[in-house]
């Protein structure tokens, strides 16, 4: 029936584990993984908790598709609330870890309450235990991962762990699980190491045997998988190129967010995009671009595996960098290039590396180091704040530097661990801050792709693109072309996308498969793994659930309807080039209409019928 039924509470000042029913009551509501684990999160927690204090929960949460044959069934999420913003908090990650939770007959893991020296969790189908991290604090996460493998003599355990990021404070710190998949945003991995937890090491061997009906969900998987192989970007583009075929497309639409988004294209970025990454280097003659990937069950294999120029500055003393590690994703590409300044592609593949690493977000740091980087221009940071580095807008070496004091919280980096929203302010520049609610938006300028401002200024963990991507409509046309430059028709867009991703996170499948499928292609997978009605419209119900309550959590946590906005550089300053020259941000347009779908008051609150609707 898709659940294992099984939860297991980790309670890390008593060094307890224990396992306990899942509440299917709330299953049938929520779903799973993001769903289900944020409802245990409100429930359990006191929405004004300190983050970082005892009190507050973490959660590793499955969905019921998680560990099936269903196409991207590798998702897991770990779900807290966020030291980077304050509000809630649900990050998505593929690899293999997930899978093997479920292998190991496990819905979900709550950890509570803070351990006393630092340990890691070791679970071994049934048997779970807390053991001593002494030997692991202050590894990073390639250690971690590589001693434990060594500890326990069983190449098919899974690890998560945290780096010395997290360790250090940087407050958008991620979880890495199979060295290079991260729960990356928002700072989950800050939460997990302020807990004293290092890591989680899963094995199990008991298989997922509770489909509801095998034989209906072999049919409805075997025919998502056609949809997404005969689809141009889940059976060609993905696979080739990965994420970053977006990243001359969306340059060319005026949409890239340059310089910290004081431009909207940028003339470096043919040399940081997919194509770039296969073409052979001048020095060696190969390319940076080794191999694609795949997480667990999935048909798709969008990940990359890339390899540095061994000449390269930024790794002639570090032959570890040398081989192939994870790759390039936009996003990634974005933060680390555009939004700096910097086209040197082995320098932002250096500078990913080290936030896997040492686990902390790619988006976040690139973002904040945009925003020093302005800072230094017009004079507010100096060579004496930033450690004698020449914080340059294009400088690859400065970018390189940073990123290393950033992984150890040393210096300018334990600065740059605050994320921009708090660097700017404690440098008297608020306004340079590129975030909404705290969190830095990703590599879509709202400007050229306005669906996307009103996704980031009501994303309920903070500015974020995979809680509704309209981009995909806007730019590629899915599931069908919208203009990108109107704000006709957006608030009804980005509800749909809120609700339908929401479902999605909940199920453990890949949001990639969005590309392909729609919720009538999910709908018929989960149907026949679980029991009870999930027909479209009750995913698409769950879906709005889900996001309301994660708003109801922001409300009660002290967020208003005024921290539905965006930086004022987005809705004042227009865009100098491309197809969206002239425009700004046409916010204050979409927001109004965007309540009344919901269901909400005017200043954004949910009315007692909406909570009554959806059984809040």
């Amino acid at each position: 029936m898709g659940w294992t039924k099984k939860i297991l509470r980790v309670n890390l000042t008593d060094g307890s584990c224990k396992s306990e029913p899942l509440n299917m009551e709330w299953a049938a509501q929520y779903l799973g993984q993001r769903g289900l684990a944020t409802k245990y999160l409100v429930e359990e927690i006191d929405p004004k908790v300190d983050p970082l204090s005892p009190d507050n929960k973490l959660i590793m949460a499955t969905g019921p598709l998680t560990g099936t044959m269903a196409s991207t069934g590798g998702r897991y999420s770990v779900i807290t609330k966020g030291p980077l913003t304050g509000a809630v908090a649900c990050s998505n990650s593929g690899g293999f870890i997930g899978a093997e939770m479920k292998n190991a007959g496990w819905d979900m893991f709550i950890f509570e309450g803070k351990a006393a020296k630092p340990v890691y969790l070791h679970v071994e189908n049934d048997k779970a235990e807390l053991l001593p991290a002494d030997d692991l604090w202050g590894k990073s996460v390639w250690a971690t991962d590589e001693l434990l493998h060594q500890k326990h003599q069983d190449p098919q355990m899974r690890v998560s762990c945290v780096g010395r990021a997290a360790e250090a404070g940087c407050l958008y710190a991620a979880v890495i699980n199979d060295l290079h998949r991260a729960a990356g945003r928002s700072g989950v991995g800050t939460v997990m190491a302020a807990k004293n937890l290092k890591a989680v090491a899963v094995r199990g061997t008991l298989g997922v045997g509770n489909i509801k009906d095998p034989a209906a969900f072999m049919k409805a998987t075997a025919a998502g998988k056609k949809v997404l192989a005969e689809n141009a970007v889940t059976g060609q583009g993905l696979p080739t190129y990965g994420t970053q075929v977006l990243m001359n497309v969306i340059n060319e639409v005026g949409a890239l967010p340059s310089r910290n988004t004081r431009d909207v294209q940028f003339e470096g970025a043919s040399k940081i995009s997919a194509e770039a990454m296969a073409e052979p280097r001048k020095s060696d003659g190969k390319p940076n671009l080794t191999t694609n990937a795949a997480c667990f069950g999935c048909t798709i294999a969008c990940g990359r595996i890339s390899t540095i120029d061994k000449e390269h500055f930024t790794v002639e003393n570090k032959p570890e960098y040398w081989g192939a590690s994870g790759g390039l994703e936009y996003e990634a590409a974005w933060a680390l290039g555009a939004a700096t300044g910097v086209d040197d592609l082995d320098a932002l593949t250096y500078a990913n590396f080290i936030c896997n690493e040492d686990g902390f977000d790619p988006i976040s740091f690139g973002s904040t180091v945009g925003a020093a980087m302005e800072l230094y221009q017009i004079g507010a940071l100096t060579d004496k704040e930033t450690d004698g580095i020449a914080l340059n807008f294009g400088s690859a070496e400065a970018l390189s530097k940073v990123a290393e004091l950033t992984a150890r919280g040393e210096g300018f980096g334990k600065e740059l661990g605050l994320g921009s929203k708090r660097l700017c302010e404690k440098y008297g520049h608020p306004e340079l801050s590129m975030t909404v609610k705290g969190q830095e938006f990703p590599a879509y300028d709202p400007r050229g792709i306005q669906g996307m401002g009103l996704t980031y200024a009501t994303s309920n963990r903070g500015a974020c693109h995979l809680r509704s991507y309209t981009v995909a409509s806007e730019i590629l046309g899915i599931p069908e072309k919208t203009d990108p430059l109107v704000t006709d028709g957006k608030a009804g867009l980005v509800k749909a996308f809120q609700d339908a991703t929401a479902a999605v996170d909940s199920s453990g499948l890949c949001l990639f498969t969005t590309f392909a499928w729609t919720l009538d292609n999910i709908a018929p997978q989960v149907g026949a793994a679980c029991e009870g009605d999930w027909s479209v419209e009750k995913m698409a119900e769950v879906g709005e659930r889900v996001w309301n309550l994660e708003r109801d959590f922001n409300l009660a946590a002290g967020f208003t309807g005024k921290d539905d906005t965006l930086p004022q550089r987005l809705l004042k300053e227009a865009a100098k080039t491309g197809p969206a020259e002239g425009k700004v941000n046409g916010l204050e347009k979409m927001l109004p209409e965007y309540y009344e779908l919901r269901g909400w008051t005017s200043d954004g609150a949910l009315t007692a019928e909406t909570r009554q609707r959806l059984g809040l």
